[in-house]
């Protein structure tokens, strides 16, 4: 789904396999494992709510330590 953000286009996530994919506007996109359903409904309500999306990513995702990697 495409964000307003100065530090991300997009994010999506695949519940069956718990994994949020993040596209920055750098051009990188990155996914994220065993995520929970809940941090990617966080994100979308941050997107959808006029909050800032990239704040919300620090906190939810990148403070959590997901595993990820750059595609």
């Amino acid at each position: 789904m495409p964000v307003t953000s100065s530090v991300l286009v997009s994010i999506g996530y695949d519940a069956a396999s718990a994994v949020l994919e993040a596209e920055f506007q750098s051009g990188a996109v990155y996914r994220y494992f065993l995520v929970p359903p809940r941090v990617f409904r966080e994100l979308r309500g941050a997107a959808t709510s006029g909050a800032s999306v990239g704040a919300a990513f620090n906190e939810l995702v990148k403070a959590a330590g997901y595993r990820f990697e750059e595609l």
